[in-house]
């Protein structure tokens, strides 16, 4: 079953000084200079630091601040999950500068600053056919994945609330193909954080013949994944709004009560 045909960071003044305004610079210019080197040092640090967290960076962008006065779907009377206040506060709309052919039929718009707004109302009817598919699954034949830091305390969650099987952190090559690893497992389904991210798990999943479902954003290529959920999947409030919803859903179609809360799938910073 494929997804590409189915709706898958910003004087120094030269005057005149009287002597007595002379004697007070002359003052504060040891402080300055403290200043001054404080500053150097401290942005020497901030460069480094700021080199060693790249990734982290781009998923703090991703997981910015609500926007309440966004235009985020075509039909404003959708309905939806959850009120699309609470999609805007998690930032699940928010997509990358880039998009991919693929992903163009799930954005709805570019913002002025370059960013491109994925369509909620599509994200809300992916996860309810997600939820579809895989009830349709025995919950241990379920596998999820992430190699994203913000997606694997949700995956967790998200495995543990509905019976799957996951792998979060680096996916060990052979998990998937080789009976010879003592990680092997056979699921029947595969649900991945991210394409870019979970690579090894798509590709694995490819080679054995079973369906991917995965969470895509604008700048994602889909064309090894069978069905599309497009949503921010950088972003930590947003991933932890996905999966919670795709966990109460499939629960639901499974006829079961329990309802979990979004704190449950919130991880603490």
């Amino acid at each position: 079953m494929s997804d590409n045909d189915n709706d898958a960071v910003e004087v120094v003044e030269d005057a005149d000084e009287s002597p007595a305004e002379a004697a007070d610079d002359s003052e504060e210019a040891p402080a300055e200079a403290d200043e001054v080197a404080e500053a150097e040092t401290t942005g020497t640090a901030d460069a480094a630091t700021d080199e060693g967290t790249a990734e982290t960076d781009e998923e703090a962008e991703a997981d910015a601040g609500p926007t309440f006065d966004e235009d985020v779907m075509p039909d404003d009377e959708a309905d939806l999950l959850i009120p699309v206040e609470d999609y805007l506060a998690a930032g699940v709309h928010i997509g990358t500068q880039q998009k991919t052919q693929d992903m163009e039929r799930f954005i709805h718009r570019v913002r002025d600053d370059g960013l491109y707004v994925l369509d909620v109302s599509r994200t809300d009817q992916r996860i309810r056919t997600a939820a579809d598919f895989l009830a349709n699954y025995a919950p241990e034949q379920i596998l999820v994945t992430s190699s994203r830091q913000y997606g694997q305390f949700p995956a967790k969650k998200f495995a543990d609330a509905v019976g799957a099987r996951a792998r979060t952190g680096r996916f060990i090559p052979g998990t998937l193909t080789n009976p010879e690893y003592a990680g092997y497992i056979e699921p029947d389904v595969v649900v991945v954080t991210d394409p870019i991210g979970d690579a090894q798990a798509v590709k694995e999943a490819i080679t054995v013949g079973i369906p991917v479902i995965a969470m895509c954003d604008s700048n994602n290529q889909t064309s090894n994944v069978d069905l599309v959920v497009p949503t921010n999947n950088k972003g930590r409030r947003a991933l932890s709004v996905v999966y919670w919803l795709l966990a109460n859903e499939t629960l639901d179609r499974r006829g079961s009560d329990t309802v979990y809360a979004l704190e449950d799938f919130e991880a603490e910073i």
